[in-house]
Formats: structure tokens, C-alpha cells, sequence
């Protein structure tokens, strides 16, 4: 399945900006979610190919966002990448266990982001 339209979650204004215009100028349609909660809205409601996950997140967080997406029998078929400032190996592995198909440490390199969600398309 190829990759075309991808949700952005993240509670930074300037990342979500960031994430949006590197991937809008590399041809994919973003839509954005500042939080979990709004995350769970727009995943129903637009149903993106693709969900790029900050763990900081208010309320509940990427790590707990994560799990209910992929256990969801609706939404588990969306891959999710965690995309953080958290880059312990204890955080990956949990990110990973959670359900995440990938994980990328802030600040992006744009070239390994756009190279992981090559690899899922």
C-alpha cells in the first residue's frame, strides 16, 4: 500500500509545522492532531496510511495513543511511527512494543524519516 496521506501528531506548533511542510513538499497530504484524543478523532474520521507519533503528548501519551491504535480493530492496520525527542533504547523498545512500526529521535533527519515511510509503502 502506498503511502499518500499521513497524520501528524504532535502538541509542538513549530514541529507539527516542521513535519507538515517536509512532507507536504515531498507529495504527501498531512493533516495534524495536537493530542491523543484529536489523534483518535482524525484517524476515524480520514483514515491516513500513515500516523507520525510524538510520545510527549497532554493527556494521554504517544506511547498510550499508540497501543490503543494498534488494538483497535478499526485502526490496528495503520502503521505508526513514534517520532521524539525521547531517544533511550528502553524508549524504542517500548515504543516498538506498544505497536509502533518504527521509531525516529528528534531533531528529524528528513532523509531517515522519508527513507522509514519508504519502507512501509
Amino acid at each position: 500500500m502506498a503511502i499518500k496521506k499521513i497524520l501528524v501528531v504532535d502538541d509542538s506548533p513549530t514541529d507539527r509545522q516542521f513535519l507538515t511542510d517536509l512532507l507536504a513538499k515531498n507529495g504527501f497530504s498531512v493533516s495534524t492532531a495536537d493530542s491523543a484524543e484529536d489523534a483518535f478523532a482524525k484517524v476515524k474520521q480520514s483514515r491516513p496510511d500513515l500516523v507520525l507519533m510524538d510520545v510527549v503528548l497532554p493527556g494521554q501519551n504517544g506511547f498510550q495513543a499508540t497501543r490503543t491504535l494498534a488494538r483497535d480493530e478499526a485502526t490496528k492496520a495503520i502503521p505508526i511511527i513514534l517520532c521524539t525527542s525521547k531517544g533511550q533504547e528502553t524508549d524504542k523498545v517500548w515504543g516498538m512494543r506498544q505497536g509502533a512500526r518504527d521509531y525516529i529521535t528528534k531533531p528529524v533527519n528528513q532523509a531517515d524519516l522519508l527513507a522509514k515511510i519508504a519502507a512501509l509503502g
